[in-house]
Order: structure tokens, then C-alpha cells, then sequence
């Protein structure tokens, strides 16, 4: 059989299905069926089934793909956010505004960006991921999620108490601490020149201050004008505390410039709060001085209690840690080499002959900024004439900084019943969670650059920023047997042999570091390479070439996709 085409004058070719066969010694011919009615590509099919060839080479021809949408990292965050009641926390009655602010806090853990480029990724011509059709969320614009933002704003204190109620209770450890972040422009009243926590410097900036459980769950956060001190952002988090959150007892750990000693006689003490924090540096040497803290102590044991009148009720936990004394003492020989360096070069500068370096108030102002860029000048003795300078190290001093080299007291109101010595170390180590929150902020949630001109918008901002961070912490957990994270708690704590001593990772984590793969042979990620991994899963628009309706098909996951899904307990064909 085969296909012939057959000239019809003036009309189309007559398209007939023949074949032909011998008759008395002669080849005849005979029509089988006439497919003049039939559509070109299905006449070609079947042509070319009757050559024998292979119909695959058509399928490019049958279908076309008229578009391909990154679904599987929406799928992820989305899903984990349902799963979590995120949505019911922004507002327990859906709307198009609950709507925006979930498509918000999902692109930035997907892909941080200002509101332009989330709304562009969001509407149907521009979009850059499947969230915006799964959300129904296609025709928004930037003044949109503006709008949303505001609304939000209106219920943070709803939102932060819920959260508090899902993760505190009374009696409960609450971490804090603050940081800051570089401010685009000059118009925000928030924005302000101060201390450059965030390490940007000569830009104005903003302060904000972060309540999180003691596990790292971020519960509140606060947003302060860019001069504010870190302790004048305490009172704010004691109000939310005890008059928000409806919280009798808690402990606040903080940092040493985090809870001064004026702080808790003012603030913390009046409130009825209890505390975790350490001693600054000349408070550990009053207490060598008054032999409170005596050194020997530390030749057989890295940790002791003590107590001390200048310090009633409370405890002081005093640690040694030698490994940061190495630390410590490395650090300030190579600072002194440095300092000593640079003025030797400034003592030679007014000794040479060919214009000599002269003047008190010149060679005061170079050997200043010698000293001061080191901070050694405690360490040096300095001697300034109009012709002249002399230094000498000040071996005395040197020797006093360096027998507290790896010592730290920390200092807590709770009674030993309450909490042994062991848990107030690790309970105030547990302060590298917030920092940690801290660090992903300006990296993978991108809270830089901050562009907005009013201050509500800054704090909505913020706001947006600590949900999101709430959505990846519980994914990271959950991923974390197939991340670098080290998902083996009770293995690395077995490992660490005191609280003093420095966190140990558990043997499985130094395994999967090692081989880059699980133990049964999963690829490894960091939480940024995954999400690009699970990015390649595509909801793709297909429209078949005949008139068979269009429709959505999804990338087959791979294995490594298939099990980061069932980790997190989603499914990757989510709004589909």
C-alpha cells in the first residue's frame, strides 16, 4: 500500500490510498480509500508508516511547547508555607492582599529582588516562575504589592503574637540581638549615619533588633532609626514581651553590649525579667583584681562559678577556652608587629636627613592614625617632641591583656535549680542563631539594597523579610539530610566534650561534606543549589498541532527532587 497524489485540474490533488498486486502476469492498481478530506499531518503519518519509518521524527511537528515556567521551587516554598499555616497567619480570611503578601514572601526566598522586579516576575507576559498563575496573582503591579505591604504592616502585632504563642511560653529563654543595614537615599526618616554592623561604611542605615526562640525561630522584629545604641532598642522588646506576648517569666540572653549593667538595673530588674549576658573586659579584670576570679582555677577546669558583691544575685559563670586564647594571642602579636612596623617607619621619617618629618602636631597625627587603625595604643608608651618620636612596647600591659586572653564571664539571675552552669553556656552560644538570621538576611534574602522612602514601608519591609526567613528556617531543617547542614543533633552533641569547647559536627555531616553525597548516594546542596535544582522541574504549556485542546504538563522529577519533596511533605504538583 502507499499514498499517491493524483492531479485534479483546476482543483486539489485527489490524495488516495492504493497498492498494487499482479493479475495474470500484470501489475494492476487499485484505490483503497480516498484521504483527500483527511488533514496534511495525519496523511504524512501515515505515509510515512507505510515506508516503514520511524513516526517519532513528527512529534516536534504534533506538539508545540509554547511556554515553560520554573515550577518546582515555587511548588517547594508554597507548599511548606501552607503547610506551616503562613497563610492563616497573615490573615485568617483569604483575599487577593493575603494573596500578594504569600507571592512576596515566596519570591524572596526563590529569587530576592525589589517589588519591581517580584511584581514583572509575577504578571503573565513577564513572569519568571509559575507562582504568579498558582496564586492567581497575574495582573498585579508594584503599586499592588505596595499596597499589600501597608496592609500587612497594620497586622504585625497580630502576626508576632501568634507566632509567640506557636513558640514561647512562659518561663522560655528568648534570644535577641540587632544589627543593622546600609539605607539607599536620603529622604527616609529612619535612615540615619551609625555603627556599620552590617560592615557598610559612610551610608546611612537602619537598626533592627530580632526576637527568636531559642532554637533560632524568628518571633518579632523591630525596626530603629540608623544612630540607635543596641541597649536604648532593649525597652521596646521587653513591652512586647510582657504586655504583647503576655509573657510573665522570661529569660532575655543578649549579648554583653547588648544587656549592660545599666540596662538590667533599669529595665530588665523593674520588669521581673530574668537574663543571660556577659561581662566586658574591665569588669573581668575588676574581678581578677578583687580575687573573685582567681586564674589558677583554670589550670585544671575550663569552667567555674563564682559570685561577687558587685554583682548580688546573680551567678557568674566563668569559662576558659584555649583555643580561643591561640586565637587571641596569634591576633594581637600580628597587630603589634603591624603597629610597631609603621612607627618605626615614622621614627625614621624624623631621624633621615633630606627633609626630616618635624612639627609635635604632624608626627602626633601620623603616629594617631597608626595607632588608632590597630587599637594597640594601650600597648605602646609614646614619646612626641617637635623633632623627634620614640616608642616602646609596654610589656606590662601586654602581659595583663594576655592572662585573660580566652576567658569570658557570663553572668545570669536564674538560680542553679533552674539552669546548671553547663546549659547557661550553651544557652548564651545560642545568640549564634540570631546572627546567623542575621547573615542570611544580607545574603540569601537579599534585605539590601533598601530603597523605600517612608518609614512604614522600611518596617514592612523588614517585616516581609523575617516571614520569609521563617518559611526557609523550617525548610532547612526539613531538608537538612540532604543539605551540608548537619541534621545529626544528637550526634554532634555526644561529640562535644564540654560547653566551653567549640561545637563539633557530627560524623554524618563530616561524611556528606567529605563525599559530596548522602549515604545512599544523594547529591548534596546548600539550600540556594537546591532551589536552583527543583527550579528545573517546569510546568510547560503544550498545544498539539490538531484540534486537540492545550494543556499542562509538568517535568518528571528526578530522584533527588522526588526526595526533597518528601521531605518537606509537599507534593511538586502544586496549583496544577
Amino acid at each position: 500500500m502507499y499514498v499517491t497524489r493524483v492531479p485534479n485540474r483546476g482543483s486539489p490533488p485527489a490524495v488516495l490510498l492504493r497498492e498494487s498486486y499482479r493479475e495474470d502476469g500484470k501489475v494492476r492498481t487499485r484505490t483503497l480509500a480516498n484521504l483527500s478530506r483527511w488533514p496534511e499531518h495525519k496523511v504524512d503519518k501515515l505515509q510515512r508508516a507505510l515506508k516503514g519509518l520511524p513516526v517519532s521524527r513528527e512529534l516536534p511537528e504534533a506538539f508545540e511547547i509554547t511556554r515553560s515556567l520554573p515550577h518546582g521551587h515555587v511548588a517547594a516554598v508554597l507548599g511548606t508555607a501552607r503547610a506551616l499555616g503562613v497563610e492563616e497567619l497573615i490573615d485568617p480570611d483569604p483575599s487577593r492582599r493575603r494573596d500578594l503578601v504569600t507571592a512576596m514572601l515566596v519570591a524572596q526566598v526563590i529569587a530576592p529582588g525589589s517589588k519591581l522586579a517580584t511584581a514583572r516576575g509575577l504578571r503573565d507576559q513577564t513572569a519568571t516562575s509559575s507562582l504568579g498563575a498558582v496564586l492567581g496573582v497575574c495582573g498585579c503591579d508594584e503599586d499592588d504589592l505596595y499596597a499589600a505591604m501597608d496592609w500587612v504592616l497594620a497586622r504585625k502585632d497580630t502576626i508576632e503574637k501568634t507566632l509567640a504563642a506557636r513558640h514561647l511560653v512562659n518561663g522560655t529563654l528568648v534570644l535577641y540581638d540587632v544589627s543593622s543595614a546600609a539605607f539607599e537615599g536620603r529622604t527616609c526618616p529612619l535612615g540615619a549615619i551609625g555603627h556599620p554592623r552590617d560592615g557598610v561604611k559612610g551610608r546611612r542605615q537602619i537598626v533592627y533588633g530580632l526576637l527568636c526562640s531559642t532554637a533560632g525561630v524568628p518571633i518579632a522584629i523591630e525596626v530603629f532609626d540608623g544612630n540607635t545604641a543596641d541597649p536604648k532598642t532593649l525597652a521596646t522588646q521587653i513591652s512586647k514581651l510582657k504586655d504583647r506576648f503576655g509573657l510573665t517569666r522570661v529569660c532575655l540572653v543578649g549579648d554583653r553590649g547588648m544587656l549592660t549593667s545599666a540596662r538590667i538595673t533599669d529595665e530588665l530588674r523593674p520588669a521581673g525579667l530574668d537574663w543571660i549576658s556577659a561581662l566586658r573586659a574591665p569588669q573581668i579584670k575588676a574581678l581578677v583584681h578583687a580575687e573573685a576570679l582567681q586564674l589558677t582555677l583554670f589550670d585544671q577546669q575550663d569552667l567555674v562559678e563564682i559570685s561577687s558583691p558587685d554583682f548580688p544575685g546573680e551567678r557568674l559563670v566563668c569559662c576558659h577556652n584555649p583555643t580561643l586564647a591561640d586565637q587571641r594571642t596569634r591576633k594581637r602579636r600580628d597587630l603589634l608587629a603591624a603597629t610597631e612596623k609603621e612607627l618605626t617607619t615614622i621614627a625614621a621619617a624624623t631621624a633621615r636627613n633630606k627633609r626630616p618629618l618635624r612639627g609635635q602636631d604632624k608626627i602626633a597625627l601620623r603616629v594617631g592614625k597608626v595607632i588608632n587603625h590597630y587599637k594597640m595604643a594601650k600597648h605602646f608608651t609614646i614619646t612626641i617632641t617637635d623633632e623627634a618620636f620614640t616608642f616602646t612596647r609596654n610589656d606590662e600591659a601586654i602581659a595583663a591583656e594576655a592572662a585573660l586572653d580566652g576567658i569570658y564571664v557570663l553572668r545570669t539571675s536564674l538560680p542553679t535549680d533552674t539552669l546548671g552552669h553547663d546549659e547557661v553556656v550553651l544557652r548564651y552560644k545560642g545568640l549564634e542563631d540570631v546572627e546567623r538570621f542575621f547573615r542570611t538576611l544580607n545574603t540569601e534574602l537579599d534585605v539590601r539594597p533598601i530603597r523605600h522612602r517612608l518609614a512604614d514601608r522600611v518596617r514592612a519591609h523588614m517585616f516581609l523579610r523575617m516571614l520569609s526567613y521563617y518559611i526557609s528556617w523550617h525548610m532547612k531543617q526539613a531538608l537538612a539530610p540532604i543539605l551540608f547542614h548537619d541534621h545529626d543533633k544528637p550526634g554532634a552533641a555526644a561529640k562535644r566534650t564540654n560547653p566551653v569547647a567549640a561545637a563539633q559536627r557530627s560524623d554524618t555531616a563530616l561524611a556528606k561534606a567529605a563525599r559530596k553525597h548522602t549515604q545512599d548516594d544523594t547529591p548534596v546542596h546548600s539550600f540556594t543549589s537546591l532551589l536552583a535544582d527543583l527550579a528545573t522541574i517546569c510546568s510547560n504549556q503544550i498545544q498539539p498541532a490538531n484540534d486537540t485542546p492545550a494543556f499542562t504538563m509538568l517535568t518528571t522529577p528526578t530522584p533527588l527532587q522526588r526526595r526533597a519533596f518528601e521531605l518537606l511533605g509537599v507534593t511538586h504538583r502544586l496549583g496544577t
